[in-house]
Protein backbone atom coordinates (compact mmCIF):
# COMPACT_ATOMS: atom_id res chain seq x y z
CA UNK A 1 0.00 0.00 0.00
CA UNK A 2 1.26 3.41 -0.96
CA UNK A 3 1.86 5.84 1.96
CA UNK A 4 1.64 9.43 0.74
CA UNK A 5 3.31 10.71 3.92
CA UNK A 6 6.43 8.55 3.49
CA UNK A 7 6.60 7.57 -0.15
CA UNK A 8 6.82 11.02 -1.78
CA UNK A 9 10.04 12.93 -1.19
CA UNK A 10 12.04 15.60 -2.96
CA UNK A 11 15.04 14.52 -4.98
CA UNK A 12 17.15 16.82 -2.82
CA UNK A 13 15.97 15.05 0.37
CA UNK A 14 16.69 11.68 -1.24
CA UNK A 15 20.22 12.80 -2.10
CA UNK A 16 20.82 14.01 1.47
CA UNK A 17 19.55 10.80 3.06
CA UNK A 18 20.13 8.14 0.41
CA UNK A 19 21.10 5.37 2.86
CA UNK A 20 17.97 5.94 4.94
CA UNK A 21 15.71 5.86 1.88
CA UNK A 22 17.48 2.78 0.49
CA UNK A 23 16.69 1.00 3.75
CA UNK A 24 13.07 2.16 3.53
CA UNK A 25 12.82 0.81 -0.02
CA UNK A 26 14.18 -2.59 1.01
CA UNK A 27 12.11 -2.81 4.20
CA UNK A 28 8.74 -1.71 2.83
CA UNK A 29 9.00 -2.93 -0.76
CA UNK A 30 7.11 0.22 -1.76
CA UNK A 31 8.43 2.54 -4.46
CA UNK A 32 9.51 6.06 -3.61
CA UNK A 33 8.29 8.96 -5.71
CA UNK A 34 10.85 11.71 -6.01
CA UNK A 35 9.83 15.24 -6.84
CA UNK A 36 11.63 18.10 -8.54
CA UNK A 37 10.16 21.54 -7.90
CA UNK A 38 7.12 19.88 -6.33
CA UNK A 39 6.35 17.75 -9.39
CA UNK A 40 6.69 13.95 -9.46
CA UNK A 41 9.64 13.17 -11.74
CA UNK A 42 11.22 9.86 -10.75
CA UNK A 43 10.12 6.61 -9.16
CA UNK A 44 12.76 4.59 -7.31
CA UNK A 45 12.20 0.96 -6.39
CA UNK A 46 14.32 -1.80 -4.88
CA UNK A 47 15.45 -4.57 -7.22
CA UNK A 48 13.44 -7.40 -5.58
CA UNK A 49 10.18 -5.45 -5.75
CA UNK A 50 10.92 -4.46 -9.33
CA UNK A 51 11.50 -8.11 -10.27
CA UNK A 52 8.20 -9.08 -8.61
CA UNK A 53 6.45 -6.36 -10.59
CA UNK A 54 7.95 -7.63 -13.86
CA UNK A 55 6.81 -11.17 -13.05
CA UNK A 56 3.31 -9.94 -12.20
CA UNK A 57 3.12 -8.08 -15.51
CA UNK A 58 4.22 -11.18 -17.41
CA UNK A 59 1.65 -13.29 -15.58
CA UNK A 60 -1.07 -10.73 -16.35
CA UNK A 61 -0.10 -10.78 -20.04
CA UNK A 62 -0.26 -14.57 -20.08
CA UNK A 63 -3.66 -14.58 -18.37
CA UNK A 64 -4.95 -11.96 -20.80
CA UNK A 65 -3.73 -14.02 -23.76
CA UNK A 66 -5.36 -17.16 -22.36
CA UNK A 67 -8.62 -15.28 -21.82
CA UNK A 68 -8.50 -13.98 -25.39
CA UNK A 69 -7.81 -17.47 -26.71
CA UNK A 70 -10.72 -18.81 -24.65
CA UNK A 71 -12.97 -16.30 -26.39
CA UNK A 72 -11.75 -17.45 -29.78
CA UNK A 73 -9.68 -14.33 -30.36
CA UNK A 74 -6.36 -16.12 -30.77
CA UNK A 75 -4.77 -17.63 -33.85
CA UNK A 76 -4.05 -21.31 -34.42
CA UNK A 77 -0.46 -22.25 -33.54
CA UNK A 78 0.15 -23.83 -36.96
CA UNK A 79 -0.80 -20.56 -38.65
CA UNK A 80 1.58 -18.56 -36.46
CA UNK A 81 4.41 -21.08 -36.96
CA UNK A 82 3.90 -21.00 -40.72
CA UNK A 83 4.09 -17.20 -40.65
CA UNK A 84 7.31 -17.30 -38.60
CA UNK A 85 8.86 -19.80 -41.03
CA UNK A 86 8.00 -17.48 -43.92
CA UNK A 87 9.52 -14.45 -42.18
CA UNK A 88 12.71 -16.38 -41.36
CA UNK A 89 12.82 -18.15 -44.73
CA UNK A 90 12.73 -21.61 -43.13
CA UNK A 91 11.41 -24.33 -45.43
CA UNK A 92 8.27 -26.06 -44.15
CA UNK A 93 10.02 -29.44 -44.36
CA UNK A 94 13.14 -28.29 -42.44
CA UNK A 95 14.10 -30.63 -39.62
CA UNK A 96 14.21 -29.31 -36.08
CA UNK A 97 17.57 -29.32 -34.24
CA UNK A 98 18.10 -32.52 -32.28
CA UNK A 99 15.61 -34.50 -34.36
Amino acid sequence: MFDIRKDIQSLTEFKRNTAEYMEQLKTTGRPLILTVNGKAEIIVQDADSYQEMLEAIEEARTLRALARAGKGKGRPAQEVLREIREILNIPADAKRPGK
